[in-house]
Order: structure tokens, then sequence, then C-alpha cells
């Protein structure tokens, strides 16, 4: 059911953002002058690698004026919905690691498999969350192993679009909206 789920939200997600990312690859390719794409090893679902895909936004280490903008609403990664339909990723699942990310934070061991057991998304709880710390990154990823469900997910997607929309930190900062304690 994710699978089918997966498939007919990226047409979907395609068919909308069709457009501008037509208007995203003529930028960065007559404007900006540079690839359209960034590619990368990522481990998946049963450790495997893949390519992830997503719009050029550094060149020589150094983050375009476009790729601000792309970074910061989330546009940059469109094209993961290509990933999506090749069945490397899910919409909703952990973060897609490099095989160096994951000698960084030491998850190549059997206490993490349970993070490989599923597909990783484009978006997830920590991702929504901020998870970019080793221990919330994993505790993020556990409570979505063991909770997911479609409905769920499709939540997650609706927080995910609001972050792109309004921005990251407007939408964490409601998430996490800190009560005064008196």
């Amino acid at each position: 059911m994710k699978r089918a789920f997966d498939m007919v939200f990226s047409l979907i997600a395609l068919c909308i953002f069709f457009i501008p990312m037509l208007m995203i690859a003529f930028w960065l390719k007559f404007v900006e002058k540079h690839s359209l794409f960034f590619s990368q090893q990522r481990v998946g679902k049963n450790r495997e690698a893949f390519k992830i895909y997503k719009f050029q936004s550094m060149v020589d280490g150094t983050i375009t004026p476009t790729g601000k903008i792309l970074r910061k609403s989330g546009l940059d990664e469109l094209p993961q919905f290509l990933n999506v339909l090749k069945g490397d990723m899910s919409i909703v699942g952990p973060r897609a690691l490099s095989l160096y990310d994951i000698q960084r934070l030491r998850w190549d061991d059997n206490h993490y498999d349970a993070r490989w057991a599923i597909k990783p998304g484009i978006t997830g709880l920590a991702q929504i969350y901020g998870g970019q710390h080793k221990k919330s990154s994993w505790f993020w990823d556990k409570k979505y192993i063991q909770r997911h469900s479609l409905i769920g997910d499709f939540g997650l997607i609706l927080v995910s679009f609001l972050m792109n929309f309004f921005g990251k930190r407007r939408i964490r900062n409601l998430i996490w909206q800190k009560k005064k304690l008196k």
C-alpha cells in the first residue's frame, strides 16, 4: 500500500511542480550556467546504494544565489520524486545518508539495522524536527520505524509542505512552542 501511495503522490507532485521545475532548470542552465542536477551515492533499504538527485545548489563548494532560495524552500529536493518513482526512496522515511555520514555517525553496526529495513524518505520525522544530531536523528528515525502509517505519512507531508511554504524555522517554532513556566 505504501508503494502505491508513493507512486501516486510522486506522479501528482511531478505534475504540480512540472512548470516550476522547468523554470528552475532553465535558470540554472542559462542564467547561472552550471549543471542542473547534483547526484550522490546514498544508502537505502537493506543498505543498497543508489544515486539521489537534487537540483544543483552549490558550485565549487559555494552556495549559489539560486541555491540559497532552493535550499530554503526545499525546491532543491523536487528531483527526488524521480528517486521515489524508481523505487529507491519513499516520500516519508528516515533521511537518505551517504556512506561517509553513516561512518561519521557510527551507524554501520547491527544496532542500527532497523533503520535500513525501510526505504529512506524525502521527508520524515528527523527532517521535520531538525534531527541533525546523531542522537536526535536516531530517536526520530526509531519513532518513525515503530509507528509509521499512511495517515501519519500524510500528516508529515502536510507539515513538510508548510515548512517549504512558510519556512522551516517558523513551523518548527510553532511545533516547539515553549510554555513559560511561572
